[in-house]
């Protein structure tokens, strides 16, 4: 089987994913046109190289609607015979984009492929798609309680892990403080490509609020907590807050996957090899503990310990996510999430896979370390993971 190769990989800055955001004037099919061309040019690919584009987004409607991926390649100016799918895996959308790409061309259907993932919650608002929509008789059947919304799952993590609200924002803010002198040390500067937006060069992540102290965030009011809900789940502390949860997030990234014999054919150097995959369902009212399985998953499919790998780059939905994930698998605190994770640098839904796994690469050249690990919380009780070598 062929080895798929990372050669490189490049997002937009995090925009505050709400009206006058940032990045808000800026339309989703440009923030993905604009990636798909950044990649071109540092790799100085013609587009008709490319065998296929898969994009991640989660809120597949309005200016996100009509494959929003075959949108972006037409918008970039690729060669009108590049095809390109939009996948929906909610939170991993775009990690499971770089999966689908790097087992294609591991099984000998591409040579050269665009995974990435876009999305625009202050245009597209997060569950504008479900709007309307009523469950399934077979769902209600099945949980005639109901599910949950994300906020009260990362509430029962929380509670089932032992999480206390000083733990979670000292986490919240430990985020913050990593991914500010992350760029202040230029450590994203080679992947973050500045975006137009009106009359200004957007070149920073709008979402990294630099000295934020537990102490502030202590003073924030529970964010999911309804008396109706208090009832429902009595074990329930109600710790999250909008400073311990990840915000709104408008961005896009992409990341350029090829064989790496075409890699060398081509002049190009890899970063990065796929070692191994996994993808996990969970408890869907818990629904973000996902993770854990996912990561136990793959370290038995790769042979690998979690002490062989060198960084984790987990999920930052809720800081009670990574935390119950660090104590349940006894992870090293100083290799998870060590530039900061999206409590800090923003969770646009559909592009965060590929953001995380640029991250972990630069990540990897920066320390000389050999083997990253990847894993998101999914909606619906779902995990990716990913394992991958830097070269």
């Amino acid at each position: 089987m062929r080895s798929a190769v990372i050669v490189d990989v490049v997002r937009t800055p995090a925009g505050r994913g709400k009206p006058g955001g940032a990045l808000s004037a800026v339309h989703p099919v440009d923030l993905a046109a604009g990636v798909l061309t950044s990649i071109l040019e540092r790799s100085g690919l013609e587009s008709v190289q490319v065998d296929d584009v898969l994009f991640g987004c989660v809120s597949q409607i309005g200016d996100q609607a009509m494959n929003i991926a075959r949108q972006a390649v037409l918008a970039a100016g690729f060669d009108e015979r590049v095809p390109a799918t939009t996948i929906d895996r909610q939170c991993g959308s775009s990690q499971q984009a770089a999966h689908f790409a790097a087992q294609g061309v591991m099984a000998g259907a591409y040579d050269i492929v665009i995974a990435g993932g876009v999305e625009s919650m202050s245009r597209v608002p997060l569950g504008s798609s479900r709007q309307g929509g009523t469950p399934a008789p077979g769902i209600r059947h099945r949980y005639p309680d109901g599910l949950v919304n994300q906020g009260v799952s990362a509430e029962l993590i929380a509670a089932r892990w032992g999480l206390g609200r000083a733990e979670l924002d000292a986490y919240a803010a430990e985020s913050h403080r990593r991914a500010a002198e992350a760029w202040a040390a230029g450590r994203f500067d080679s992947q973050v490509l500045p975006v137009q937006a009106g009359e200004e060069a957007v070149a920073f992540d709008e979402t990294v609020r630099e000295g934020t102290t537990a102490e502030r965030l202590g003073g924030l009011a529970p964010a999911f907590r309804t008396d109706e809900l208090a009832a429902r789940f009595p074990e329930i502390g109600w710790h999250i807050t909008a400073g311990t949860s990840s915000p709104l997030t408008d961005a896009a990234s992409a990341v350029l996957i090829m064989s790496e014999e075409r890699a060398t054919e081509l002049g190009l150097a890899p970063r990065a090899r796929f070692h191994a995959f996994a993808v996990v369902g969970d408890d869907p009212l818990m629904m973000l503990s996902g993770p854990i399985p996912a990561t136990r998953r793959i370290l038995e499919r790769s042979g690998l310990g979690l002490d062989e790998i060198d960084a984790y780059e987990v999920n930052e939905a809720f800081a009670s996510v990574p935390l119950a994930w660090q104590r349940e698998l006894d992870a090293d605190p100083d290799r998870l999430n060590p530039w900061g994770g999206a409590i800090a640098l923003g969770h646009a839904v559909g592009a965060s896979g590929t953001r995380l796994l640029g991250t972990l690469v630069a990540h990897l050249e920066a320390t000389g370390g050999r083997y990253g690990l990847q894993t998101m919380c999914e909606g619906g009780g779902m995990a990716n993971a990913t394992i991958i070598e830097r070269l």
